[in-house]
């Protein structure tokens, strides 16, 4: 099990989503360089039933009320994931970050029972319920893959992306999304050298965060 006290000190940039409780589906992001903020504090949307305890969250106190995130529930993981790549629909990329590009026939595997479930695949034409990455929309023109549950543990969720929103103030069915203006801005930032993370939470998980990483102390989200 992978120690958050090695995220602690080998994330020099970390992506911070705070939303006001785990029924929102809206939050607002900060992007952390070490102590400095980046950017301008941005606005993006989340599941459309809020958010979800993932895998590997057990740094984090929850109320028996607290909802965990399931395949098909329609919720954002909460918990604190790697950024392991970029992906899109250009052929080639400048990014300092893996770069994936989506072919027509690339998808993601969302079905519990597959071999391939939570891995993204060249389709072999036998898999029961996935997802194409590359969509007639610009939904996927541009994102970033969420290392969350890795382990492809059965049920648990499943093709979790930072992506382009469908329109202003629009929920997801489990990813996070923002202006792709906003996403530019992130994926031209993001540097595999400085193990870029994700950290998503509740607001009521602000004081956990800060244990973990004390260099967000000046976050507005945060306080």
């Amino acid at each position: 099990m992978t120690s958050f006290s090695i995220l602690l000190f080998s994330s020099q940039q970390i992506v911070l989503v705070v939303a006001d409780n785990m029924n929102s589906s809206q939050a607002k992001l900060e992007c952390y360089e070490g102590e400095k903020k980046v950017f301008h504090t941005m606005q993006v949307n989340l599941g459309k039933n809020g958010l979800g305890w993932g895998v590997k969250s057990s740094d984090f106190s929850k109320n028996l009320s607290d909802a965990r995130k399931y395949e098909g529930d329609k919720k954002a993981p909460a918990g604190i994931f790697r950024l392991s790549a970029i992906f899109g629909y250009a052929s080639k990329s400048d990014y300092n970050m893996p770069y994936l590009y989506t072919e027509k026939n690339l998808i993601c595997v969302d079905d519990t029972h597959s071999n391939f479930y939570n891995q993204i695949i060249m389709a072999q034409g036998n898999e029961k319920s996935f997802e194409y990455m590359k969509r007639k929309d610009v939904q996927y023109k541009i994102g970033i893959v969420v290392d969350y549950n890795k382990k492809a543990i059965r049920g648990r969720g499943s093709c979790i992306f930072m992506h382009i929103q469908r329109a202003p103030n629009k929920a997801t069915v489990g990813c996070t999304s923002m202006s792709e203006k906003n996403l530019q801005k992130i994926v031209h930032w993001l540097n595999k050298k400085k193990n870029p993370v994700l950290v998503q939470i509740p607001k009521k998980s602000a004081k956990e965060v800060l244990e973990l990483y004390p260099q967000l102390k000046n976050s507005e989200l945060l306080k």
